[in-house]
């Protein structure tokens, strides 16, 4: 049944040309949908009007229940590594791929929706998802966004009216969100085992044409496709570690081709900076702390390789040699992408900089460690250093000399605060605030979900009235776990 306005298309190109990795699905039926959240400015990009997404037509498509003519509803395939270990068939349990809109811009974009119900990838799962966690998604990835970190965006939730058993009911939800593609490391993964010559290659001319179109004029395009991966991939885990950022989840079917964040399950912005930072509740050997984040990322893009090798070239052997050249320039992105980054961060000149600037960059992890500094309120309130006052980032160490014997080597570099205030959020989702609001929400109070989200999308601009988001939280917060939300 058609229900939306003649405006709205879904395509289903991906539905067309892989059908392989496409089954073709309806969500399930929601018995109470009421809107929670709606991002309309994204609404707005993606030509849909807002206003008619809050009535109950726009409701039933933010939920899968009806869709426009034309539209091909999937839950896609993929396979994936998942804390090291693979799993040839994973795919989306509780999700679907509605279809494709053109943005304001001209470019391609999938509506997706998370908590949709159980398909033939659930494997024993229930197929939905809660509010909270859909919510948290919701939250982050708007901050994601707002901090200028290549992302998934969070279009609107939906409560459902259906309770979810966990480990106790709760309200369930439907997340629909809004991402370049939903193609993943796990997506070449899975066409790779299936030993289609044919699948692989069309599923590889698909990202292409996609994500990275100049791979097309290269000598080898596939080779060309995984570099243009591993410099994006580079570049966005730099991103992450920057702002404190900790995934919590980094297995492969997780690590877009695109290069944008995606799934924030067991996610976190870490508060003091420690690389041993973990968040989920699940990640006992601490494989994807903070720390270990780019470790992780260059180990899946490595995964990513063996599955374009028969691309890459008919000699097995040459292909491996490409794809390892190839994949050692990872860590020179990383390293540039991260050095460039801090020194913008400490209101240098980004490149190439000073030459006593790099060992200011690099030693002032160990710094900020050793004293477990809170990293969001250090590089803000370093700013206030630039204009001449030392003691709110003395106020965060309890080694003086070491601090001030690096304020010095500093400032005599001449930062630039305005610049620094660009590039240093205010305010991040911190854990404890997440939580207030989301607690408020299950019992059906959005107003600290709205202040918080007002807060974290204009990171940059400190606001009276909003004190309590800068700061750290309380020392009765204690340890933070979070959780799949499955």
């Amino acid at each position: 049944m058609s229900i939306a306005p003649p405006a709205v298309t879904l395509g289903n190109r991906f539905a067309r040309e892989l059908p392989e990795l496409a089954v073709p699905w309806q969500a399930a039926a929601t018995p109470d949908p009421r809107l929670l959240v709606l991002d309309e400015r994204l609404a707005g990009e993606l030509g849909l009007d807002p206003a008619w997404l809050r009535g109950p037509d726009g409701v039933r498509l933010l939920v899968g229940a009806d869709v426009p003519d034309g539209a091909t509803p999937v839950a896609q395939a993929y396979a994936g590594h998942q804390f090291g270990g693979y799993s040839p068939r994973l795919g989306d349990g509780r999700a679907l791929l509605l279809g494709e809109l053109v943005d304001a811009g001209g470019h391609v974009r999938d509506l997706h929706l998370k908590g949709s119900g159980r398909t033939p990838f659930a494997r024993g799962g229930d197929g939905l998802a809660a509010v909270g966690p859909m919510l948290r998604e919701y939250v982050v990835s708007r901050a994601m966004h707002a901090l200028g970190i290549p992302t998934t965006r969070s279009l609107a939730v939906v409560a459902t009216g259906r309770p979810v058993r966990r480990e106790t009911m709760l309200p369930g939800a439907v997340l629909a969100r809004v991402a370049g593609s939903h193609l993943r490391v796990g997506s070449f993964q899975y066409a790779r085992a299936t030993n289609d010559a044919d699948l692989l290659r069309r599923l590889a001319d698909h990202a292409i044409d996609r994500h990275h179109p100049a791979a097309a004029q290269a000598e080898r395009p596939y080779l060309a496709l995984f570099e243009a991966v591993v410099a994006a991939q580079a570049a966005l885990v730099a991103r992450w570690m920057l702002v404190g950022f900790v995934h919590g989840v980094m297995n492969t079917d997780n690590m877009t081709i695109s290069g944008e964040t995606i799934d924030y399950g067991p996610c976190a912005f870490m508060e003091a900076h420690d690389p041993a930072a973990v968040f989920s509740s699940i990640d006992n050997g601490g494989r994807y702390a903070y720390g270990n984040q780019p470790v992780v990322a260059q180990w899946n893009l490595a995964r990513l390789a063996e599955s374009l090798l028969p691309l890459i070239h008919d000699d097995e052997e040459r292909a491996v040699a490409l794809a390892m050249e190839s994949l050692a320039g990872f860590r020179s992105r990383y390293d540039a992408e991260w050095s460039a980054g801090m020194r913008a961060k400490l209101g240098l000149p980004t490149d190439p900089g000073p030459a006593s600037a790099a060992p200011l960059v690099d030693g002032l992890p160990a710094l900020m460690q050793a004293d477990q500094v809170d990293h969001t309120s250090f590089f803000r309130a370093l700013a206030v250093a630039a204009r001449g006052d030392g003691e709110p980032v003395r106020r965060l160490f309890a080694d003086l000399p070491a601090v001030d014997d690096w304020l010095a080597r500093w400032r005599a570099l001449r930062p630039d605060a305005d610049a620094m205030d660009r590039v240093n959020p205010v305010y991040i989702p911190r854990n404890h605030l997440v939580e207030e609001a989301l607690a408020a929400a299950a019992e059906d109070d959005l107003g600290e979900l709205h202040r918080l989200l007002d807060a974290v999308t204009g990171p940059y601009d400190e606001r009276t009235g909003l004190e309590r988001y800068a700061a750290p939280a309380p020392p009765d917060f204690g340890r933070y776990r979070t959780f799949c939300g499955t």
